[in-house]
């Protein structure tokens, strides 16, 4: 009875184990290269190929995963998956016609770049958004034609995840009636404690008199008297 205990137990612990160690759900939904491009930095100087002028790391190897490659470096990737990245405003950017064999990319925004569409990799922050705009990015408020939902695959990747929650771009009218309410009433507020009170001038006032002027002052002449002609006779 002991023993059918045991393995009764043992049977209720392996799942619980299997869901512990088992990758995570969320890299299921990508390819093992995604994540890893992402965070690649590209066009810098092959470490093995530094005296050649063809140099300049801007491929990858998405069955190898293992960085950035330059063109001489593809010689030993043959019969590999090998995408290029290229650059627009010092972004990396990758072409469509390339990435979507490999991805899906539904809902990121395509850009026509040199006359060839790609897509950006990683996300690029907008201050605020151009007048007009009505859609943007869902991760960094970039502006954003309104059928697509991210600027980048990054953002899709997580704006995508089951933690991520939402921005709420648009108002409600309930809210926007509260805020407007509220701002309304600051603005009573303080025009109703402005009364009864002298409030602040900002007209400079009369500057006080300097020594130059008083001594200006004191050289003014009096008011001019006629002698008196009154008080003298002439003899003839």
């Amino acid at each position: 009875m002991a023993i059918d205990n045991q393995e009764a137990a043992v049977r209720e612990i392996k799942p619980k184990n299997r869901r512990i160690m088992g990758p995570d759900e969320e890299d299921k939904r990508w390819p093992p290269w995604l994540k890893p491009l992402l965070k690649e930095q590209f066009f810098v100087q092959c470490k093995y190929h530094a005296d050649s002028h063809k140099s300049e790391c801007n491929m990858y190897c998405l069955d190898c995963i293992n960085g950035p490659l330059c063109s001489l470096c593809l010689v030993h990737h043959k019969d590999h998956r090998a995408i290029q990245i290229r650059r627009s405003s010092y972004h990396d950017v990758i072409r469509v016609s390339e990435i979507q064999k490999h991805l899906d990319i539904a809902s990121v925004q395509t850009y026509i770049i040199n006359s060839a569409k790609v897509v950006f990799l990683n996300e690029r922050p907008q201050p605020r958004p151009g007048k007009g705009v009505t859609n943007t990015c869902e991760v960094c408020d970039r502006s954003l034609l309104d059928s697509f939902k991210f600027c980048s695959l990054g953002c899709k990747i997580v704006g995508t995840s089951k933690n991520f929650e939402k921005k709420n771009k648009k108002q409600s009218p309930e809210k926007k009636r509260v805020a407007m309410a509220a701002a309304s009433d600051s603005e009573d507020s303080y025009s109703s404690s402005s009364h009864g009170r002298k409030l602040p001038s900002f007209t400079p006032s009369t500057p006080p008199p300097t020594a130059a002027h008083l001594r200006t002052a004191k050289r003014r002449k009096g008011i001019p008297h006629r002698a008196p002609m009154g008080g003298f006779t002439i003899e003839v």
